[in-house]
């Protein structure tokens, strides 16, 4: 798990009251201690492999970068054990997998590659959402849905979650958004980059979710949720799209750059 997850998984259990929330909370960070001691996968769905590629517009690849990704991941989920749960037809299903991956690939300066993993359990996955609303709707609609995506995902995506939204673009692109927005620490610097509305909106929706009593497991509390993280994109005069990409407590990713 990664270290700003768990500092706030720390800072709430300090801070909740409810007896049962705080035991669920305290079985929550016993458990990334011994996956971290042992060495050993945090939760048994290890995920939809997603990476984030920064290439270097400078730099050469050579051979096929996306090839190359794939072997890396099916060669590290095969030496730490890791649990096959790829499927190569989503119609048909058949006998799970390592690969392949989701690469999505963005060009920027630099002469450096930098991949980011994301490992995405489906519990959550399965608790996105995405609505198109008309340009002219008000800021209460967006907040009302952000907060009914999660009340709707109740305890079957393992709260405390971390929500990542993504908002503008188009369709698909509000979606990437979203779940890239579940790279963003949850414990944020003085200098961080965010705008004052936005950091103000994520600790609103953070406030609102949390009243919903949902709490660690779906067993009560004011634990459901860690953090809320949004990303914005410019869009069409005719649209707003905005998707919420839910992440249960198990947040994991990491980065190398090369």
């Amino acid at each position: 798990m990664r270290a700003d997850v768990l500092s706030v998984l720390r800072g709430s259990y300090l801070r909740e009251k409810n007896t049962r929330a705080k035991k669920i909370l305290k079985a929550v960070l016993d458990n990334a201690a011994c996956a971290k001691k042992e060495k050993l996968a945090i939760c048994q769905d290890t995920g939809m492999p997603v990476i984030f590629a920064q290439l270097g517009q400078e730099l050469k690849i050579s051979g096929n970068l996306k090839e190359a990704i794939n072997k890396g991941i099916a060669a590290g989920y095969k030496k730490y054990s890791l649990r096959n749960s790829i499927v190569m037809d989503p119609l048909f299903r058949g006998k799970p997998g390592f690969s392949p991956a989701i690469v999505h690939l963005d060009i920027v300066p630099g002469d450096k590659l930098k991949l980011t993993l994301l490992p995405k359990g489906f519990g959550c996955e399965n608790k996105s959402q995405l609505k198109m609303f008309k340009p002219t709707c008000g800021l209460q609609e967006i907040k009302d849905f952000i907060v009914d995506a999660v009340k709707s995902a109740g305890a079957d995506a393992c709260p405390p979650y971390v929500i990542g939204v993504g908002i503008g673009g188009s369709a698909d692109y509000s979606g990437i958004l979203a779940k890239e927005a579940l790279l963003k620490k949850v414990t944020r610097s003085p200098g961080h980059q965010v705008t004052r509305f936005i950091s103000g909106l994520e600790q609103d929706l953070l406030k609102s979710i949390n009243k919903l009593n949902i709490g660690p497991m779906g067993l009560g509390g004011k634990t459901t949720a860690l953090a809320v993280n949004i990303l914005t994109y410019p869009t069409h005069i005719a649209g707003l799209p905005v998707s919420v990409n839910i992440s249960c407590h198990a947040l994991r990713s990491a980065s190398v750059v090369l």
